[in-house]
């Protein structure tokens, strides 16, 4: 799909000189995730990876947990009233036999790039008890120089960033620091739900030996739907949320954040990460 980036006139202003010049922006559209044939959710994301956002919203939501649960996903021919097809509605038809979740107020959802979650009835809705609990047996084992090097691994295999600067990018790393998989998105969440969907389709959730890096800070939202792909670590380049060190708390998640180079926060899970190899150093 052609839409990751579209062009734009824009006025440049440098040093008082004003030219025009077309600017590369990143694409940002509405997709409506309908879970066999009824409408459960609308996203604000950057066309691409469709079906895998749609299914990475589905584990976060506690609707499906494996990738036998889905028949299929599709687009929806026909979108809109002229019979267009946008590319911005799926439907995903789940397996015979699996139960379909009430689509209530409880569950509908709008999610935006910025927020993720908006417009559940109650917060009780937003808490979602995970199909793959946190179980790491032996359990992951991180040095913090390896944590160190992750951000520039990602930093290097972000494409479209590179063009418009306005990307958040979400990858998964082996426990020995292997690039495993990168998603981009307006939207950090959707680049999560994006590695959680390919993930799912792939046969590979839950991810119990996975560490998950994201570009922007950590909240609730994607603590949580890293528990809910059984991801034990989840580091971020800038600071979590105080309700994310609480679910990290509790769920048995390992949490990092401010991870720049070689400094760093352990807000939750510290059992992972291999301090004794720094003690004393302070």
């Amino acid at each position: 799909m052609g839409r990751v980036t579209e062009r734009r006139r824009v006025i440049r202003i440098r040093d008082g000189a004003v030219s025009t010049r077309p600017d590369t922006l990143v694409a940002e559209e509405p997709l409506e995730i309908r879970l066999n044939g009824k409408p459960l959710a609308i996203t604000m994301r950057t066309p691409g990876d469709d079906f895998a956002l749609a299914a990475g919203f589905l584990v976060s939501e506690g609707v499906i947990g494996d990738g036998s649960e889905v028949q299929q996903i599709v687009y929806c021919a026909g979108a809109t009233a002229d019979g267009v097809n946008t590319y911005n509605v799926v439907d995903v038809k789940l397996a015979p036999g699996v139960a379909v979740p009430d689509i209530t107020l409880e569950r509908n959802v709008y999610t935006t790039s910025s927020c993720g979650l908006c417009g559940k009835a109650s917060l009780d809705a937003v808490r979602t008890t995970t199909r793959h609990p946190i179980a790491d047996t032996p359990p992951v084992r991180v040095e913090p120089a390896l944590l160190a090097v992750l951000p520039d691994r990602l930093r290097a295999a972000q494409r479209v960033f590179d063009r418009t600067g306005g990307l958040h990018a979400a990858a998964l790393f082996s426990e020995t620091g292997e690039l495993l998989d990168v998603r981009e998105d307006v939207g950090r969440h959707n680049a999560v739900d994006k590695l959680v969907g390919r993930a799912l389709t792939d046969g590979r959730l839950p991810l119990s030996r996975a560490i998950l890096l994201v570009s922007g800070r950590a909240s609730f939202e994607l603590a949580q739907k890293a528990v809910m792909a059984g991801i034990p670590v989840l580091a971020a380049v800038s600071a979590p949320s105080s309700l994310a060190v609480d679910l990290a708390a509790e769920t048995g998640l390992t949490l990092v954040g401010f991870l720049r180079g070689p400094s760093m926060n352990v807000y939750a899970g510290e059992e992972r990460v291999a301090l004794e190899t720094t003690a004393g150093r302070n």
